[in-house]
């Protein structure tokens, strides 16, 4: 019964990656890219508005851009998705017999003896050829497919979450304390965000959290680096 309860579980979380995957990236992006490009500018010792001009453009920048690529690439997915689905059911309708048998060496191949195997497959695609094809021979499901236009909302949305955050310090942190403010309060964020990420996909939470605070804290590093070569220009 436990070991039946934890594969529902898993299976839970397994339809959590379509979704979780843009959201994670999404917020990840903002809050590195937008302290990443306050503290570059803050480092350069520019004026208070410059400051919060830069952040409100990265912010703007980056979620079209998040958008931009999320959709283009998960269309791109889907277009392969498609043609694939159209190849298949073109070899349904011309070798029904064939795809049967391929559909049936499948099954063997993970464990069903040749008899049940034929068996399986003889249902599977008289319910519906395509779909069994689908999902055990090209590895599209329901939880796979690709969703072009909810995964660039996602993003952009997510990003400007997340881009809000550091953008905020901004407004309220002394001017003498800016720069520690926003890098300590995005740093916690990313903190949060990688362990949640974790959590919610069933992964180890601390290598989460330190794989995500480790690459965010060098990149606002050299970013805020770059800005303290060119302070004063």
């Amino acid at each position: 019964m436990a070991r039946c309860m934890a594969r529902q579980k898993e299976q839970h979380k397994i339809s959590r990656i379509g979704w979780l995957r843009a959201a994670v990236l999404g917020a990840n992006d903002g809050i590195v890219s937008t302290a990443s490009l306050v503290l570059g500018v803050a480092a350069a010792n520019t004026h208070h508005g410059d400051v919060v001009i830069a952040g409100v453009a990265g912010l703007v920048a980056g979620a079209m851009s998040m958008a931009t690529g999320e959709y283009v690439s998960v269309s791109s997915q889907a277009d392969t998705e498609k043609a694939a689905l159209a190849e298949e059911r073109l070899e349904i309708e011309d070798d029904h017999a064939g795809e049967q048998r391929e559909l049936a060496a499948i099954y063997v191949r993970r464990g069903l003896t040749l008899q049940l195997a034929r068996q399986v497959a003889e249902q599977l695609m008289t319910r519906d050829a395509l779909g069994a094809h689908a999902r055990d021979e090209l590895g599209i499901s329901e939880i796979t497919t690709a969703r072009p236009l909810q995964a660039a909302l996602t993003s952009a949305l997510c990003f400007s979450l997340g881009a809000a955050l550091p953008l905020l310090m901004v407004f309220f942190a002394p001017q003498q304390l800016l720069i520690a403010v926003v890098a300590a309060v995005a740093l916690a964020s990313l903190a949060f965000l990688g362990g949640l990420a974790a959590w919610a996909g069933g992964a180890p939470v601390a290598p989460g959290v330190m794989r995500v605070v480790f690459w965010s804290a060098l990149a606002m590093s050299v970013t805020a680096g770059v800005g303290a070569i060119f302070k004063g220009i």
